[in-house]
């Protein structure tokens, strides 16, 4: 399947580890996610996802890590461009790929985290972000603020 973006392939085991999130859109809104730990990161905000595990499709890990976190199914669209166009970096020396998504039914459940939480993308500030998540989520803002939004397709039907 081909990525968003130029991102394409299976994961590359060489050089930081490709971790995975997705920018849960709903209206207005986008979905926080509460970290339960470690101690030093706990009580902080992220955008839900995780590592990709050696040989898995990015995209793939997405939708894995957001059932397994959130009990969600997703639509995948676009990926967030980070910094030049490519991914961003994040805690612990990993680079961090973003799709925009939306939920396939269902509401999201804090099955990994201590909460979750709907914010309004005017007021995303309302919420103590991890700082590496900070840009990308008012990379995301953007993205929806713009007009007409829609989501680029990865390949979901």
């Amino acid at each position: 399947m081909s990525g968003a973006g130029g991102h394409a392939g299976r994961a590359c085991t060489a050089g930081p580890r490709l971790v995975v999130a997705g920018a849960l859109i709903d209206g207005s809104r986008l979905l926080a996610a509460q970290r339960s730990s470690p101690p030093a990161l706990a009580g902080l905000w992220e955008l839900p996802g995780g590592k990709v595990e050696d040989g898995e499709d990015p995209v793939e890990a997405l939708r894995r890590e957001l059932r397994e976190e959130l009990g969600l199914e997703v639509t995948v669209g676009a990926v967030v461009p980070g910094p030049d166009g490519g991914d961003w970096p994040v805690l612990g020396g990993h680079m961090m790929r973003v799709w925009l998504c939306t939920a396939r039914g269902g509401s999201p459940r804090a099955l990994d985290h201590a909460q979750v939480a709907w914010v309004d993308v005017r007021d995303v500030d309302a919420v103590p972000w991890l700082a590496p998540d900070l840009p990308i989520v008012r990379a995301v803002v953007d993205a929806v603020s713009m007009e007409p939004f829609s989501y680029s397709r990865t390949g979901d039907e």
